[in-house]
């Protein structure tokens, strides 16, 4: 949960700046296709359970739009066969986008949101093993 961390595994994370209990300030540049923009906006965390869950909320805006989205996250053990602990991370959301970026980059958004989930996750998980 540091946000130093999380912001430098963000593709496109300009920036990540504590506004608040659970309360973030972002700046983030993202390209789909012929569009690119960056978006300014905040990121709340809500209904914490330590060790075990909670629920990203995010809205921001931009020259190519508006984005909202609502993630929950949830984490969970898995043991293996040969006794390493691990944690599987699930992750469900929604997103809602308005203006530019919805009209012409509908279809693109799903695989442009787990390609950056995926990076994102990659990222996390080299910082932990290291």
């Amino acid at each position: 949960m540091d946000p130093a961390a999380i912001a430098s595994c963000i593709p496109g994370c300009e920036r990540l700046d504590p506004d608040g209990v659970d309360r973030y300030q972002a700046a983030i540049t993202i390209g789909m296709a012929a569009i690119t923009g960056r978006y300014e906006g905040t990121v709340s965390i809500a209904e914490k359970i330590d060790g075990q869950s909670y629920r990203l909320l995010a809205e921001g805006q931009g020259r190519p739009g508006f984005v909202k989205g609502d993630v929950r996250i949830t984490l969970r053990a898995d043991v293996t066969e040969s006794g390493d602990a691990n944690t599987i991370v699930d992750v469900a959301g929604t997103v809602q986008v308005g203006g530019t970026i919805a009209r012409l980059g509908q279809r693109l958004i799903g695989s442009a949101a787990r390609m950056m989930q995926d990076r994102f996750f990659d990222c996390m998980r080299s910082k932990i093993d290291t």
